[in-house]
């Protein structure tokens, strides 16, 4: 067990998504859209699936630690190289010659916290009391939501507003606060007076009727010209929409392989300075998960799609739970 005997570390993240956001099904359906994305089966909402966040993580921290081997499987792999590489300690690996080991964390799905959509009153942030207070936001004025009205932080003077092609009766006097202080964020600062809070009925509703549908056509690689009848269509999560998900550390080894230094010549923490300290497993996603805002998580990257940005994080703690 490690050295403050704690059983686990519960980290939130906030994120926002810069670009467009395409994770796959990995097929084709018949319906409005060719190529369509990653839902929640309960609640038919789109998400960013865990396993891309922890993929996408592991492979930047491995560049940043200057070892880009490290995010894929090791086929031989010695049991002083996986008890002293940071990468390996965090996400694990399997091997073929035996002895794989366990990561010590788990990432959740992202899920959607706040959904831009157009109105009269120019773009709102769209979510429901629910998802809010799972999260963990503290929410007031927010006690009159039907599946026929809305409740926002807008000073909207009218007695209706319309999210896309919904229109709700309104009421003014929502307030949203996080449980810790992101005040000072300009993102936050951009919508905190334009949220609306919709019954959960509709919010599947609105989300899925105003995804981003593209229309792309293939390249034939051998003339590079459009390939003749090869046009599809895809959707995505679209730009500014807010995401969620919670990171578990569970350390029970405690023997994380602390570093400030990269990875150089075969050896560990023998190289130039990371320009941080990885003192334990959550640092490392950290450091992984801060580079999805330049270099993107999900599919069609060539296309200027994928990038989400850190907001904020905290520990929850377990009356949070």
């Amino acid at each position: 067990m490690n050295e403050n005997n704690k059983l686990y570390t519960h980290q939130r993240f906030i994120f926002m998504a810069i670009d467009p956001v395409h994770i796959g099904t990995g097929g084709y359906r018949l319906g409005r859209v060719d190529n369509t994305i990653v839902r929640e089966p309960g609640t038919n909402l789109p998400k960013i699936p865990g396993t891309s966040l922890a993929g996408a993580a592991r492979s930047y921290a491995s560049m940043r630690y200057g070892k880009p081997e490290a995010a894929g499987q090791h086929k031989k792999l010695d049991a002083e190289s996986k008890k002293n590489c940071p990468i390996i300690y965090t996400f694990g690996t399997a091997t073929e010659t035996g002895g794989g080991q366990q990561g010590k964390i788990s990432v959740g799905d992202a899920q959607i916290l706040f959904f831009p959509v157009h109105s009269m009153a120019g773009p709102v942030w769209v979510s429901t009391k629910e998802i809010l207070e799972e999260a963990g936001f503290q929410i007031g004025n927010a006690d009159t939501i039907t599946d026929g009205n809305a409740v926002t932080s807008l000073s909207w003077k009218k007695e209706n507003l319309n999210l896309g092609w919904l229109l709700l009766n309104i009421k003014t006097g929502l307030n949203v606060k996080l449980p810790n202080d992101i005040t000072s964020k300009k993102e936050w600062n951009t919508i905190s007076d334009r949220i609306v809070l919709v019954a959960p009925k509709l919010f599947s509703q609105i989300v899925n009727s105003n995804l981003e549908i593209r229309t792309s056509v293939a390249i034939n690689p051998e003339t590079g010209a459009a390939e003749d009848k090869a046009l599809f269509t895809y959707e995505a999560i679209p730009r500014a929409t807010w995401f969620w998900f919670d990171v578990i550390e569970d350390d029970y080894l405690g023997d994380f392989p602390k570093t400030d230094k990269q990875f150089k010549d075969g050896k560990e923490n023998a190289g130039e300075p990371l320009g941080e300290n990885w003192n334990k497993p959550l640092e490392v996603v950290k450091a992984g998960l801060k580079l999805v805002e330049y270099l993107g998580v999900g599919g069609m990257g060539t296309r200027g799609f994928g990038r989400i940005k850190h907001i904020c994080d905290w520990e929850v703690k377990s009356d949070e739970s």
